[in-house]
């Protein structure tokens, strides 16, 4: 059903009552619920996640004294780079840093989450998930719905850590369906409840979808959001979750739509904005994008 369609639809109705039974009619139908006003939504933190630092954290753990003196807190991990979870906090707490937020690859999600709940525990993190579903050649309902059993069974084992279980969008999933695109009957399979998204805004228009339409249509599924903006000139409509790492650039230096995707992304009450720079110059990029961002959420959002 064409979401439009029914808000459109709904707004001929005679009564407020009854417009408000489209719209969550159309929750139902999208497996997406309908959220509350912009005004009752607190203003999420900014974050970075460390994958940016990749390399140079492969070498040591002074990038992380770097985030530090950018004003950062909040981090978001992709492994702990040789460490054990229990010394790669302590180097994240001598910084006053505070993980937020982890990556597992998919295998180890299906294999075994309780694992992953227990190290997660020990980073002392509040969400955890996963961020590539694999597939040969493009996306299909089989590999999705297996994903969406995967991330149920995720979702259930995190909830009893107190851990919130999330799936990070990459842009292969917009493949069209009968249920609108795979990725919309990814979030009707999966559990609200326990199961929750991390927007990639790159990834997502790199697909050639609306970033900030799909935060608001689906408002309670969304808690983090990746934050960069796409280098001027690059091509969008891919399926493919993939591109030269160099098409990432600072906030408001390339194409995206970024004060329509943050301003969706504040309505809805996204939680956590995790800076993620996979450029070969992102220790250039990140205080540009931390600059951008606290126009949008205030010095408070670093704090």
């Amino acid at each position: 059903m064409n979401v439009l369609f029914c808000v459109l639809w709904g707004r001929r109705l005679a009564t407020g009552a009854a417009a408000a039974a489209v719209l969550g009619l159309v929750g139902l139908l999208t497996g997406c619920a309908h959220g509350g006003s912009a005004t009752d939504k607190p203003v999420g933190k900014i974050g970075l996640q460390l994958y940016s630092l990749r390399d140079q954290l492969g070498k040591s753990m002074d990038p992380l004294d770097e985030v530090h003196n950018w004003g950062v807190k909040y981090v978001e991990l992709a492994g702990t780079y040789g460490k054990s979870p229990e010394d790669f906090k302590a180097e994240l707490d001598k910084r006053g840093l505070v993980a937020m937020s982890g990556h597992w690859g998919y295998e180890e999600w299906a294999k075994d989450p309780e694992a992953i709940a227990e190290q997660a525990e020990k980073l002392g993190l509040q969400y955890a998930g996963c961020a590539w579903i694999p597939h040969n050649g493009q996306f299909d309902e089989e590999t999705c719905r297996k994903a969406a059993e995967v991330f149920n069974h995720a979702g259930e084992v995190l909830a009893q850590h107190h851990i919130t279980f999330f799936y990070h969008t990459h842009g292969y999933e917009f493949v069209p369906s009968q249920d609108g695109s795979l990725f919309d009957l990814l979030v009707k399979s999966t559990n609200p409840q326990n199961v929750k998204f991390e927007m990639d805004i790159f990834w997502v228009c790199f697909a050639g979808q609306d970033a900030a339409a799909l935060l608001r249509k689906c408002p309670d599924r969304f808690e983090l959001l990746h934050v960069k903006d796409m280098k001027k000139g690059t091509p969008e409509g891919s399926l493919s979750g993939g591109t030269d790492v160099n098409n990432d650039v600072a906030a408001g230096m390339g194409q995206l739509p970024l004060p329509q995707i943050l301003n969706a992304a504040k309505s809805i009450g996204v939680k956590y904005y995790f800076i993620e720079d996979e450029s070969d110059h992102s220790e250039e990029q990140i205080p540009i994008t931390i600059a951008y961002l606290k126009q949008y959420l205030g010095e408070n959002a670093l704090q």
